[in-house]
């Protein structure tokens, strides 16, 4: 099982710039404040930062589509997250976008708030929580967004709970021999995959460019695959040079296993996220 990432994410510029800007006084007044250090560890060629200390605030919003809680700064945003859709505008959709009924005074339009399209309240009455956009409230969406939105709620509800818990792999770095048995889990705030063992490192999400999961077990016909492993292609911060992690299960395999399985759906919605 392999999903590759690369060349999928997409940044604008400007709100980048704008964001950096505005953090980076933040950055070097938490740096003072905590004593914060950048280490390089030859051996590994991993950048150990501090930046995932850096407390995320949250704010509430409104928008058309309902409350949003979201950062208060965008560099924190979950990349996870999806961007809230443009809604097609009233004048262009006479008539639902489903089953086609025109809207009058009696049959209104709404629009989805998964996908912006139009429909009629028979096509568009379900309210699913869409927690992928930051929602406090379930919102109004369309048949198929909410199959999609209940499946993607499942995956908050069980999977991010697996994945903040850890499991513990034997990790090695790039071609080295030499592995360290270490816990690897996902950051509260979903950012950061963080590995303790006798050293710290951790890899951002954002940078991870290409994830393969590993499987063992009998073919096809003799019983299911179990995950085994995982490999990480992901970019250092401030190198351009692809670093590789190669991750066995270790100690409570089926612990592990159950982690490396809630990676690869992650690794679904990631891929998702970019895309947009």
């Amino acid at each position: 099982m392999e999903v590759n990432l690369e060349n999928m994410l997409v940044l604008d510029r400007r709100s980048f710039a704008l964001e950096v800007s505005s953090l980076f006084p933040l950055l070097l007044l938490r740096a003072a404040d905590v004593g914060t250090v950048l280490l390089w560890s030859s051996s590994c060629a991993l950048i150990n930062t501090n930046m995932s200390a850096v407390p995320d605030g949250k704010k509430l919003v409104r928008s058309p589509s309902g409350l949003r809680m979201v950062p208060e700064n965008g560099a924190f945003t979950s990349p996870f997250s999806l961007d809230e859709p443009q809604w097609v505008p009233d004048k262009e959709c006479p008539r639902c976008m489903q089953c086609d009924t025109k809207f009058d005074f009696i049959t209104r339009k709404h629009h989805c708030r998964r996908c912006g399209r139009c429909f009629c309240d028979k096509c568009c009455s379900q309210k699913v929580a869409l927690p992928r956009m930051c929602f406090v409230d379930p919102v109004r969406q369309c048949a198929e967004c909410s199959l999609i939105s209940q499946k993607e709620v499942e995956f908050y509800d069980k999977q991010l709970k697996v994945l903040t818990a850890g499991g513990t792999f034997l990790v090695k770095v790039d071609s080295s021999e030499i592995s360290e048995t270490m816990v690897c889990r996902l950051s509260n705030n979903h950012r950061y995959l963080f590995l303790d063992g006798e050293s710290h490192f951790e890899v951002e999400l954002s940078r991870i460019s290409s994830m393969q999961v590993l499987t063992e077990g009998s073919t096809p016909g003799g019983g299911s695959l179990r995950a085994s492993g995982m490999v990480l292609q992901y970019k250092p911060p401030g190198s351009l040079n692809l670093q590789q992690l190669h991750m066995d299960t270790a100690d409570d395999k089926r612990v592990a296993s159950a982690w490396l399985a809630a990676m690869h759906k992650a690794a679904k919605l990631l891929y998702e996220s970019r895309d947009q």
